[in-house]
């Protein structure tokens, strides 16, 4: 019986980083399984053994994707009595944080959000009051359901490692839960850059753009890279909210990550301070991003940056 269960969610044809990260973790707990959505391709299946997943279970219905996370947490809650999973891990997402207290109504189990490492005995390091600090948390039920965040783990593969056994779990009807069904879906455009939380360089405007994206997008695509924002610029409508990087969005990791018009308060500090080398532009000498920055350029951005991107445009011939 598995000791940790991972919740993979339609990952599309590969997985992402962050269920990467989640596998590795669940190694360090014990045996891992995956309650698993969507399709399952020969290659994921072959990613999911490398990385030590021994089960990988299926729901019953390909609907749960039709309605809110009610059914997903039913699936969550079978799929972790089927393994015998002392512990869940999901992604530190909105949906994964609805799931996990949903699962932990369930499963009378304990919950533990924004988690940043774990320990083999189970034993969970969160961050709170936005990046300042880390404390240690351990549930005392038989189950624990830790939401992780992305960004914090070195993903590594298992080595050699058979494929994964398939088996169907039921998931079980309630009318509450069936009750909102999702009746129309608008597809996203596809900008062509990589995703937010994965994306190796970041690009990030805040109130400083004063609504203009556009010269921050031309650096990101000359550098091919994601484009984060504040808080405060996706409040305003400038662009939106799943390019928020901070405490109440998205944690990033990146190699590089620019800044731009940010003031860096500490709830932005909170979703990057991992960079591994940040650059920040703004024209006031005084603001708190320069202090944890590694190279500070005082000027305006509308000047900054556009000499930036044509230098590395010139530079890539």
């Amino acid at each position: 019986m598995a000791n940790a269960l991972v919740f993979i969610d339609n990952p599309g044809a590969a997985l992402k980083k962050s269920s990467l990260e989640l596998l590795t973790i669940a190694r360090s707990l014990g045996e891992t399984a995956v309650a698993f959505t969507g399709e399952l391709s020969d290659d994921v299946a072959a990613t999911l053994g490398a990385y030590g997943a021994t089960t990988v279970y299926r729901p019953s219905t390909d609907d749960l994707d039709n309605y809110l996370v009610g059914p997903k947490a039913a699936y969550l809650a079978a799929a972790a009595a089927a393994s015998g999973a002392t512990a869940v891990l999901l992604d530190n997402s909105p949906e994964g944080k609805e799931i996990a207290a949903r699962l932990g109504i369930k499963l009378n189990a304990g919950v533990i959000t924004d988690v940043v490492g774990v320990e083999p005995d189970g034993t969970a390091h969160k961050s709170v009051l936005a990046g300042s600090y880390n404390t240690s948390a351990k549930a005392t039920t038989s189950v624990t359901v830790l939401s992780v965040k992305a960004n914090n783990f070195e993903p590594a593969p298992a080595g050699a490692a058979a494929a994964p056994a398939t088996a169907t779990v039921d998931v079980p009807g309630d009318a509450v839960a069936n009750a909102a069904r999702i009746s129309a879906r608008a597809e996203k455009p596809v900008s062509g850059r990589p995703d937010l939380s994965e994306a190796r360089i970041v690009v990030a405007g805040g109130r400083g753009v004063d609504g203009d994206f556009g010269p921050l997008e031309e650096l990101a695509d000359a550098l091919g890279a994601a484009v984060g924002a504040s808080r405060a610029a996706t409040d305003a409508g400038w662009i939106g909210h799943d390019a928020q990087v901070g405490q109440t969005g998205v944690t990033v990791s990146p190699q590089l990550y620019i800044s731009a018009g940010i003031s860096g308060a500490i709830q932005q500090k909170a979703g990057m301070q991992t960079s591994k080398v940040i650059v920040a532009v703004n024209k006031d000498a005084e603001s708190p991003v320069f202090e944890i920055a590694d190279y500070g350029i005082i000027g305006d951005l509308f000047k900054v940056i556009p000499q930036a991107t044509a230098e590395i445009k010139k530079r890539k011939g």
